[in-house]
């Protein structure tokens, strides 16, 4: 009976391998020369995004504003075996619709069309709303709803042209789930939910897979990068223990990974991590409920309003005075991964 269960254990591993190897595979072979561009692709999530397409064999095009890290990016991804001439890196000011038009004009004359768009670009407020200067939210909007809408409508006449191409827009648990001190955020995620799921239904009767990813938690460094505002030092504490705890968030490349895949099979949506498929699933059955818990952490767990200096938004990088050190250590560790260069 012993030997019958080994065997048949035996049996499942090599079944679950053979299954594993068909899908890398397909994988490899579906993305063989496909020209993936990955918006905030110099940093993050779009940084481990572009080291998963690039290995499995994509061409990039990585734009973001910043010269200088779109250069540290591509060193990355070529130490980290990408082939340098299958990277193009494009600075742009995402936010100018001329300025993506440009970008994208460029990037089909470079690499002759786009294959695959990835809407990553995006920023973070962090602090209550007493807190929240109008600007944050004006700016939240632009940084990560237009910069999608922009580089879509961009790219999407060559698509229509061809009767194909693939669109996936990083949006957010958030974008399901409204969480107290992220309502900048939050609100231009359900922005960018509403626009994908739309964009889908449209698109898809015109050989256009549109795929929504809502990452829950994960270890991209970004925390540092995040705008702070009310007592910002408590704010970032808590932010940065959620982007580094390794019980409530997932590494970037193992996020990465499945976007990747939910890529090639046309996934409609794509949610990551346990705890977001659950709180999306409980906000959407039990609002009331959802409600009253996230009231709950407002009242009793997170940082109260100061009321003062609204306009003073700062960066992470410098309101680490309360950072929680020895558990924010894999936190740190993905900074330094995922070219989050900071001034601490």
């Amino acid at each position: 009976m012993k030997r019958k269960s080994l065997l048949m254990a035996a049996a499942v591993g090599v079944g679950y391998w053979a299954f594993s190897e068909a899908a890398e595979r397909r994988r490899v072979s579906w993305l063989r020369d496909k020209v993936v561009l990955i918006t905030g692709g110099s940093r993050g999530f779009g940084l481990a995004l572009a080291e998963e397409f690039g290995r499995s064999g994509a061409r990039l095009v990585l734009t973001a504003r910043d010269e200088e890290e779109l250069e540290r990016a591509n060193r990355d991804l070529v130490e980290r075996g990408v082939a340098a001439e299958k990277i193009l890196c494009i600075p742009c000011d995402l936010t100018k619709l001329e300025d993506v038009q440009r970008m994208v004009a460029f990037a089909t004359q470079r690499m002759g069309k786009i294959d695959v768009l990835i809407n990553n670009a995006g920023i973070m407020t962090v602090g209550p709303l007493e807190d929240q200067p109008v600007r944050g939210f004006k700016h939240a909007i632009e940084s990560n709803y237009y910069t999608a809408l922009y580089a879509t409508v961009s790219v999407l006449p060559q698509m229509l042209a061809r009767g194909n191409g693939n669109i996936v827009n990083i949006t957010s648990i958030g974008g399901k789930v409204s969480v107290p001190h992220l309502l900048p955020y939050s609100a231009s995620k359900f922005a960018l939910v509403g626009f994908s799921q739309g964009l889908h239904a449209e698109l898809r009767s015109k050989g256009i897979c549109v795929t929504t990813v809502c990452p829950g938690l994960m270890r991209t460094g970004a925390h540092i990068q995040a705008l702070f505002t009310g007592d910002r030092e408590r704010e970032y504490r808590w932010f940065s223990l959620g982007a580094s705890l390794p019980a409530i968030s997932i590494a970037a490349n193992t996020a990465a990974r499945k976007v990747v895949r939910a890529t090639v099979s046309g996934a409609t949506e794509l949610i990551i991590t346990p705890q977001a498929s659950l709180a999306a699933a409980v906000a959407q059955m039990a609002p009331a409920f959802t409600g009253r818990v996230l009231s709950m952490v407002n009242d009793l767990v997170l940082p109260t309003p100061q009321q003062s200096a609204k306009e003073d938004l700062r960066r992470g990088d410098a309101v680490r005075n309360k950072e929680i050190t020895s558990l924010t250590v894999l936190g740190t560790s993905a900074k330094h991964r995922w070219n989050q260069h900071g001034t601490a």
